[in-house]
């Protein structure tokens, strides 16, 4: 039988690359929540601001698809091969995933956060149409990182659909 986790070190190396990056997005994650709340300014910035949500949304984002989504990621990683008795169906993709995956998330969590501070600053002293305006090619450019995000989620639920089709036909 293969097992790739014993025998493909290629494999092991990015499993658990995800892993350290779910661990390293956290502490960023759990980090930027307790300066929101524990910083009555930055917390009354975000709340009050036109567009301080957006730090918000920055914050959800690294968590969410960060801690949380490279958490899952590692774990089915791990378990399919296992559950199935097969390797991954392409090592390729698993590496196209993880870093088409932090170049998106990245780019979002900083294009929210820059849209955020850039609206928030701006709304002191302009209208809400001219806030807009200033916002609003910065989310556009956080929506094609959004995309990338996306494409890596659909490469990962491919490369495990492939990997598991036909488990049974093994034995």
């Amino acid at each position: 039988m293969n097992e790739p986790w014993v025998t493909d070190r290629v494999y092991v190396k990015y499993t658990l690359w995800f892993v350290y990056a779910c661990i390293i997005y956290s502490i960023i994650g759990f980090t930027w929540g307790a300066l929101m709340g524990g910083i009555a300014e930055f917390r009354h910035f975000v709340d009050h601001r036109m567009h301080g949500n957006l730090i918000v949304r920055a914050h959800t984002h690294i968590n969410l698809l960060g801690w949380v989504e490279m958490a899952i990621f590692a774990a089915v990683y791990y378990i399919i091969p296992r559950l199935v008795r097969r390797p991954i169906f392409s090592i390729k993709l698993v590496k196209a995933h993880f870093w088409i995956h932090n170049v998106g998330l990245i780019g979002m969590v900083v294009l929210f956060t820059k849209a955020g501070v850039d609206g928030g600053v701006a709304s002191a002293h302009m209208t809400p149409d001219q806030v807009e305006m200033i916002v609003r090619p910065t989310l556009a450019m956080m929506g094609m990182f959004g995309t990338l995000v996306l494409l890596a989620n659909f490469i990962w639920a491919y490369n495990l659909f492939r990997t598991c089709a036909g488990w049974n036909k093994n034995g």
